[in-house]
């Protein structure tokens, strides 16, 4: 086991069995085969897989970016030998059900799981994608398209992706031209599903090309023309297509290659060991069965694309947060062991210093423990978000209906701040391990540098920063009437009573203090009913309320299972990240209109 490992799986297992008491899960008859001692096993096979394979990696696929040779993206050895390890000890499909060849995991281990992994090397394997794309497809797709497509994507036969963007629309999922057209007589036939003809290019898709599986499960939005033609020109006309690098057979069997040619590879700042593409679908590089455009097969019913896609991407901006969390933890990680090593300076006293005194340590320094405190918070805080979202997935999946229905309102209005939250200050905690190391820390010669340019990343894939903006102060916070903003104010006053009583009542009313500010700011920023006067600012409030929720995960860890470290976050966020918030609430509650109104020509 490597340092990093030996310092964050007792923290994993600290969160997960002290805190968000996984054990209580375990009595559920979906998780009634696990036990405690088999779960921390796990998560030590996870250590052991990203302490002989992802860590030894990492600098590897930084340097050795995926190429283009003999009409294929090539990947290095270790690259390989990564995916095969993850596959075969059974992550990839860890969390499903033991009929589609899962281990029934509680989604709050395996993503804990994901924490291991990602902390080591965050862009090895195409592992996220691919489990997303056949969860998806379970839930949305006909029994033929699951059996073909999903089980051989969870077995790692086959990997996924999904293809939304395109170069001219981006974010603007209404903009998109990809079109597709019924195959003629007989396609809703299909046994593999209606089958059409799809045409267009898609851009900025992970891993889909590669030469670590034998076919690539593409999930591909387009616009179905109506009767007369004419597209929808809203979401409202999209819908979702399996579209196969390589066509099969209702058996499974591999066939002609289908029309899907890679038409670039995008040379990335970091995260460079997963090849990032653009693709065309239908351009005549191939001509499948001998008519143009690549073969499709509809998922349920036209017009549900969107919906059917965000059931992938929520989970995976999940799962965005907490690779953000495990890089900012890895930085914390290797600085914190260079403080402790590297000496430099001496202790300023009242007599001012000693120049025959021993060097210290740079932990020893006042300001060097700010930033690493910082770091722990910022890291720590993003992991023990992230589990706490993968624990209410586990409340939806297991829970009573009451509690299901709860979990589902916490999650949908704390998904953007899962996110976001932690893609930006985990990567803030990166800035911060550089800064730690000074010099040492901005070479190639230690990987902080690289951590950083892989985590700079997640405030854009995703669901950019801002998306998840206006998604928060647009949408969830308003959403059914308040109820979502009310049940996780439920949660947060449970917390500070809970605090109170275990003598944090400082905490707990800075707490307290904060969320009611929120509350209160988002109804100010709505008060003229119009969103061109409320969201301008809406990058402003996500920010200051991502600050509020992770000060009150923290207040939550330490008042039902702090350990001194925990206490020591939890007094640092209270101290010097929660007075931040009022200076980003003020401009959201004033509907600040600068930015709004600025004229253009003078930036």
């Amino acid at each position: 086991m490597s340092a990093l490992q030996d310092r964050l799986l007792p923290t994993l297992t600290h969160l997960l069995f002290d805190w968000l008491e996984v054990d209580d899960l375990l009595s559920r008859p979906r998780y009634a085969d696990h036990d405690r001692a088999g779960l921390e096993d796990l998560l030590g096979a996870a250590g052991a897989i990203a302490a002989q394979h992802f860590e030894p990696a990492n600098r590897v696929i930084d340097d050795q970016e995926p190429a283009f040779e003999d009409g294929r993206v090539v990947l290095p050895r270790e690259t390989h030998d990564a995916w095969a390890a993850y596959v075969e000890t059974g992550f990839l499909s860890a969390a499903h059900d033991e009929a589609d060849g899962g281990l029934q995991l509680p989604r709050t281990v395996d993503f804990a799981t994901k924490v291991v992994l990602g902390s080591a090397s965050v862009g090895l394997v195409p592992g996220m994608l691919t489990e997303a794309n056949a969860s998806l497809l379970l839930a949305h797709g006909s029994p033929t398209q699951r059996e073909v497509f999903a089980l051989r994507e969870l077995s790692g036969e086959w990997s996924g992706t999904m293809c939304l963007s395109e170069s001219q629309a981006g974010s603007s999922l209404s903009d998109i031209t990809t079109r597709a057209v019924p195959d003629g007589e007989g396609s809703e036939d299909d046994p593999l599903g209606p089958r059409y003809r799809i045409t267009g290019n898609k851009m900025w898709i992970s891993a889909a090309e590669h030469d670590l599986t034998d076919n690539i499960v593409h999930l591909v939005l387009a616009k179905v023309p109506g009767p007369d033609g004419v597209v929808d020109p809203s979401t409202r006309g999209i819908s979702l297509f399996v579209v196969p690098k390589v066509l099969v057979e209702p058996d499974g069997a591999l066939g002609e290659r289908n029309d899907v040619t890679l038409i670039g590879l995008n040379h990335k700042l970091g995260w460079r060991g997963t090849p990032n593409t653009a693709l065309a679908f239908g351009d005549g590089g191939h001509t499948p069965r001998g008519s143009a455009g690549a073969i499709g097969y509809r998922i349920g019913e036209p017009g549900q694309g969107l919906r059917q896609m965000f059931h992938m991407m929520n989970a995976a901006r999940i799962e965005i947060g907490l690779a953000a969390s495990a890089l900012g933890y890895a930085g914390f990680s290797a600085s914190l062991d260079y403080a402790r090593e590297r000496r430099q300076g001496r202790p300023v006293t009242r007599t001012g210093k000693d120049a025959t005194a021993p060097q210290v340590a740079l932990v020893d320094h006042a300001d060097v423990r700010r930033m690493l405190l910082a770091q722990k918070a910022y890291a720590e805080g993003g992991i023990a978000l992230g589990l706490y979202a993968a624990r209410l997935l586990d409340e939806q999946a297991t829970g009573t209906p009451d509690e299901a229905a709860e979990a589902t309102q916490v999650l949908e209005v704390l998904t953007p701040v899962v996110k976001s939250w932690p893609s930006e200050w985990c990567l803030e905690a990166n800035s911060l391990a550089i800064q730690v190391m000074g010099g040492s820390g901005y070479t190639r010669d230690f990987p902080v540098e690289q951590y950083w340019r892989d985590n700079r990343l997640n405030m854009i894939h995703e669901g950019t920063h801002g998306i998840q903006a206006l998604d928060l102060l647009g949408r969830k916070v308003t959403q059914e009437g308040g109820a979502l903003l009310a049940a996780l104010g439920r949660r947060v006053e449970a917390t500070v009573a809970l605090a109170r009583e275990a003598g944090l009542g400082e905490e707990a009313a800075a707490v307290d203090d904060a969320w009611a500010e929120a509350v209160a700011t988002a109804r100010s920023g709505w008060a003229t009913g119009d969103p061109a006067d409320a969201l301008p600012n809406a990058t402003l409030f996500l920010q200051g309320f991502g600050h509020v929720v992770v000060a009150w995960v923290w207040l939550d860890v330490a008042a039902r299972a702090g350990s001194p470290g925990d206490l020591a976050a939890l007094r640092y966020v209270v101290r010097y990240e929660l007075p931040k918030t009022t200076a980003w609430f003020t401009v959201v509650a004033d509907r600040e209109p600068l930015c709004r109104d600025l004229d253009a020509s003078l930036l």
